[in-house]
């Protein structure tokens, strides 16, 4: 049986997700992997059944009790983001908080020294305006490549090709239905 890379990654998923299952069903406490794993599944499954993305969110809120994670899991996973395939089509869902909030210093706290941080400092930068013609919101995650963006943005391809948004890693930018956006790119970095 040949499995494109995205249907092996959605079996890897729900083997770690199964993992956590197995784990919680003993009552063993589980760890960031499990839990992430098990609200995932979760989130990829409650979009092919079609329910709405802010259901969606609300349930995968509400997939994992505080009570059966270990100490600092809260505290180390502030928000999730996964690409989940709707009827509709894909869209990437944010989850903030969740394992309920975090504390303000705990394990996996991610302490920055004072003032500025350069993003990408020295690589190139340009403006692109996109247009979403298509008839829903399309979300880009800030280090997805934009030339491999939903086909219902339009924009220069071949002046985005090994750019990314300018953004913090882990935010998305929205781009609503029939609106046009002039946004930063970044060439990203790496083996392209």
């Amino acid at each position: 049986m040949h499995l494109t890379p995205r249907e092996q990654e959605r079996l890897l998923l729900f083997t770690a997700a199964d993992l956590a299952r197995r784990r919680l069903a003993r009552g063993a406490s589980l760890g960031s992997t499990e839990a992430i794993a098990l609200v995932c599944d979760g989130i990829q499954e409650d979009a092919w059944d079609g329910l709405t993305l802010q259901e969606v969110v609300r349930r995968a809120q509400q997939a994992v009790a505080p009570e059966n994670l270990l100490p600092g899991v809260p505290d180390a996973v502030p928000e999730l983001q996964v690409e989940a395939l709707f009827p509709h089509g894909s869209s990437l869902v944010h989850v903030p908080r969740p394992f309920g909030a975090p504390g303000e210093d705990g394990a996996g706290a991610v302490r920055t020294p004072a003032g500025e941080v350069a993003l990408a400092p020295g690589r190139p930068r340009t403006s692109l305006e996109i247009r979403n013609t298509g008839e829903r919101t399309v979300w880009l995650s800030s280090h997805f490549p934009l030339e491999e963006a939903n086909a219902a943005l339009e924009f220069d391809r071949g002046a985005a090709a090994g750019h990314r948004l300018d953004l913090p890693a882990g935010t998305s930018m929205e781009f609503p239905a029939g609106e046009c956006r002039t946004v930063t790119t970044v060439a990203r970095g790496g083996q392209q």
